[in-house]
């Protein structure tokens, strides 16, 4: 990851709510806190924000690095930064950890006020929805009142759309990347077998494992495998490891014997030593849930009736998770709605892990029509 221009040092920063927030399941979260990173600075009548949503492993450690964390990244380092698409020169960017996440905002491993224990699996079941009423509390709290642009990839892409149709007025230009209007029976099924994985391990203890001083590693451990899987193209996988033995002859065993093999089931390590179990049931039931057609009949274009926004669309050619298609179902929805809509669809060999990628031709789409944007804004 390029770090070419980085922003620098940076600092994480924490908002404390005390208004209950209802989520859409009906259940009650009297307090909670959000823990958020900014970059560039707020313009006098507050016209340059972007919010940037996360997808299901991000959070709010967008760019730049922590003073005493040089080797601490931002994960999308490569967009965000002085003279990037994401232009910290002419924006005011802001980058959060979603309600339920596990690096800061409450979550499953929060301590519960009314129990001095972790939520655990007491947290709420939550939604996209639930998180764009909380991302613009935070908005509230900043000043913020209507946002130059809400961009995000996958999920985050889906968290960009339903800005656009929770608070119309409050977002001027919609960035949805490699994302869908709701997901396929079959993204259904991968994040089923996936939370099973977790739901199984006899570690998991109904989602109470941290009263049990143990973490649901082998659950954990496989559900990222099999995500990882799906995020990657074909073509990607075999160019980096095509059929290469490990040891560079067959063992005619159970344990590692191809390289890609090897790679997953570090990657699977390497995550179930960072992220929480349970905010991954509850990042992939968000996923699950959303479809704003859901209160219209199933009717996907009474559903953007209400949107104002206008729209940059991105897809990738080797992306199967979420395919060119569901993009363009996107965009046929906002063009029956008359939208100002701009599509892009980037041939790129990275799967559905382009939108992290610095690729050119994916980098100028986004500086051209964000630079567009910056036109609007005030200085």
């Amino acid at each position: 990851m390029s770090t070419t221009n980085s922003i620098g040092i940076v600092r994480a920063q924490r908002a404390q709510f005390d208004t209950p927030l209802t989520f859409r399941s009906g259940a009650v979260l009297p307090r909670y806190e959000l823990v958020y990173e900014t970059y560039g600075k707020l313009n006098a009548d507050k016209s340059n924000a972007i919010l940037i949503c996360h997808a299901l492993s991000g959070h709010h450690h967008l760019a730049g690095h922590y003073a005493d964390e040089p080797k601490n990244i931002g994960w999308w380092d490569n967009m965000v930064g002085p003279g990037k698409p994401i232009d910290t020169d002419k924006f005011f960017v802001i980058g959060l950890n979603n309600l339920g996440g596990c690096h800061g905002s409450t979550g499953p491993s929060s301590i519960a006020p009314e129990t001095g224990k972790p939520y655990g699996a007491s947290f709420p079941m939550i939604t996209v929805e639930d998180w764009v009423e909380s991302q613009a509390r935070l908005a509230d709290r900043l000043g913020v009142k209507q946002f130059a642009a809400v961009i995000g990839g996958s999920l985050g892409g889906m968290q960009a759309l339903q800005w656009s149709l929770a608070y119309p007025e409050r977002v001027r230009h919609v960035l949805a990347i490699a994302s869908a209007p709701r997901l396929t029976a079959q993204n259904i099924a991968f994040n089923d077998v996936a939370r099973n994985a977790i739901l199984t391990d006899p570690d998991f203890h109904g989602g109470d494992f941290y009263q049990h001083n143990v973490v649901p590693t082998r659950g954990l451990r496989l559900a990222r495998m099999l995500g990882h899987i799906t995020y990657l193209s074909d073509d990607a996988m075999a160019d980096k490891f095509g059929r290469e033995l490990r040891t560079g002859q067959l063992n005619y065993g159970y344990d590692v014997e191809f390289q890609i093999e090897s790679y997953l089931r570090y990657q699977g390590d390497k995550f179930a030593g960072m992220f929480d179990a349970n905010t991954y049931l509850l990042m992939t039931k968000a996923l699950d849930y959303f479809d704003p057609a859901h209160d219209f009949g199933g009717d996907m274009n009474k559903a953007f009736a209400r949107s104002k926004s206008d729209y940059l669309v991105i897809s990738f050619t080797t992306d199967w998770r979420f395919s060119p298609q569901r993009s363009r179902e996107i965009v046929q929805t906002l063009l029956h709605n008359r939208r100002n809509v701009s599509y892009a669809e980037i041939t790129s060999t990275h799967g559905h892990d382009s939108f992290l990628m610095e690729h050119p031709h994916y980098f100028d789409v986004m500086r051209a029509y964000l630079d567009n944007v910056a036109s609007e804004v005030s200085r």
